[in-house]
């Protein structure tokens, strides 16, 4: 069942998609970054290597695992100050305040994944890529969010990171302190036929 809130933000897109002037339109989208509109750190994780392990051992089986993944995820996404808008397949969406937060998660959700991949058999293995971009979004009521972020942060971590990488954006990056235990590889990937500059983010030696 919808909220006021997001009953409000749909009644507003409609009303722009609706509205032949364009100052008028432009009147209703700054409307809407006014009232939903936030800065932050978007993180999309994905679970690795799904479409073969469905196909080799059927639907109850990947169920499960996402279902370990989603239990696992959200309390370590919490504990790093960031919010789980939404998990959607074998998907997660989350935001944070800063990059650096959403970096440190990621770091530990693979720890905490490779812990747990020691008590289980390499087909219950979990294994997650992570995508991480920053900047303005929509979000209504936590629970969807909307943005150029969003997308990026989409094809990084479905489409692009391997198991195990964080990739971050350049623009996510330049909120980050230099001084950090965080490792950062530049990294050059393509994004809907674009070249973006970015980084592959590990935890430091030593």
């Amino acid at each position: 069942m919808s909220t006021p809130r997001e009953d409000r933000f749909n009644d507003l897109l409609l009303e722009y998609s609706q509205e032949p002037n364009a100052s008028d339109r432009q009147e209703i989208e700054q409307r809407l970054w006014r009232e939903y509109g936030e800065e932050r750190a978007v993180l999309v994780l994905d679970m690795a290597g799904f479409s073969k392990l469905v196909q080799k051992h059927g639907v109850v089986h990947y169920l499960s695992m996402v279902r370990r993944m989603q239990l696992t995820t959200l309390p370590i996404v919490e504990d790093f100050g960031g919010n789980v808008v939404k998990f959607e397949a074998d998907d997660c969406f989350a935001s944070f305040p800063d990059t650096l937060k959403a970096i440190r998660c990621c770091i530990a959700l693979n720890h905490a994944f490779d812990d747990a991949n020691l008590l289980t058999p390499d087909e219950l293995d979990i294994k997650i890529s992570c995508g991480i971009d920053y900047g303005p979004i929509l979000v209504v009521d936590a629970k969807n969010l909307f943005g150029n972020p969003v997308n990026r942060a989409s094809k990084l971590g479905e489409d692009i990171a391997g198991p195990g990488e964080i990739l971050v954006t350049e623009e996510a990056m330049s909120a980050v302190p230099q001084q950090t235990d965080i490792n950062f590889d530049p990294v050059r990937f393509s994004i809907s036929g674009v070249e973006i500059k970015g980084f592959i983010a590990s935890i430091g030696e030593g």
